[in-house]
């Protein structure tokens, strides 16, 4: 991990730039947690300005497909369908990494976020980092590493399209991507429990709960700016999401995760992309 020091010339927006141009993926994660430390602990002080790259850094492998083309394998009992799992899952939480310092780069300077808003991305993008190397350690416990398998690029596409906008942002990543997280995690929990599997299991479930903060963390700043330009939450984020975001938000909701993220029902409830899309 690279020590605090290397962060003393640069602000929060330079440094975390320079982790979104980091190609290698374990890099990538120790020096996020670095420059989390840095700048909790006071080594870093400034935010600045900076410009993020239009994509991030990556290593040559996995090789990045179309989402359509990654081989869809049921998760079952077998340590092959436990691999893709987790390396699906390891290649969401790198994506994850640089969304949340992409999310403190480009919107560094606006004048409706406040210190707080670049501390909470901080502490989202050290824990995701924190994710990424749970996942990957344990694909070296199943006999695999990170970047065996091919993987897609479709969560990036959600950045390109809300890079003009901080709320059109909080919209699509928190309130639809990492909210599908706390729909879809307590089943993965369970098969992978049910396969023997205690290590990844346990792994998931602190996922989990984070995924629950992160979910707050978007849905309290996309409160924040709603308010700052006048807008009602629940149908600027229905309008927002028929705009920006090119999947389905469909059911079943984990309403009770949800619920302990702030993210009521008034939001999303009786929405469905298809259904916006017709109208």
């Amino acid at each position: 991990m690279p020590p605090i020091s290397a962060f003393r010339k640069k602000t929060l927006a330079t440094a975390a730039v320079a982790i979104l141009e980091t190609a290698d993926a374990r890099d990538k994660a120790e020096s996020s947690r670095a420059l989390a430390a840095a700048w909790r602990d006071g080594g870093l002080t400034e935010i600045g300005t900076a410009r993020p790259p239009d994509r991030p850094a990556r290593q040559s492998r996995p090789p990045l497909v179309r989402p359509g083309e990654v081989p869809r394998r049921r998760l079952g009992r077998s340590r092959e369908s436990r691999v893709a799992l987790f390396h699906a899952l390891a290649h969401i939480e790198l994506n994850a990494i640089d969304l949340a310092w992409d999310m403190v780069a480009r919107f560094a300077g606006n004048p409706d976020l406040a210190r707080g808003f670049h501390d909470d991305w901080v502490a989202v993008a050290a824990e995701e980092a924190g994710h990424f190397t749970l996942l990957s350690d344990h694909l070296h416990r199943l006999g695999a590493r990170y970047g065996d398998l091919p993987a897609h690029d479709g969560l990036w596409q959600a950045a390109a399209a809300t890079a003009h906008d901080p709320l059109a942002r909080l919209a699509v990543v928190p309130l639809v991507l990492e909210a599908r997280g706390l729909d879809v995690l307590p089943d993965m929990i369970a098969r992978v429990a049910a396969a023997g599997d205690r290590d990844g299991a346990a792994a998931l479930e602190i996922i989990y709960r984070d995924e629950i903060g992160h979910v707050g963390t978007g849905r309290r700043w996309f409160d924040h700016l709603c308010s700052c330009r006048g807008l009602p939450p629940e149908t600027t984020w229905r309008a927002l999401v028929r705009t920006h975001f090119k999947g389905e938000v469909k059911p079943p909701f984990n309403a009770a995760a949800r619920r302990a993220a702030g993210f009521l029902p008034a939001y999303y409830a009786g929405f469905s992309k298809q259904t916006a899309d017709s109208t």
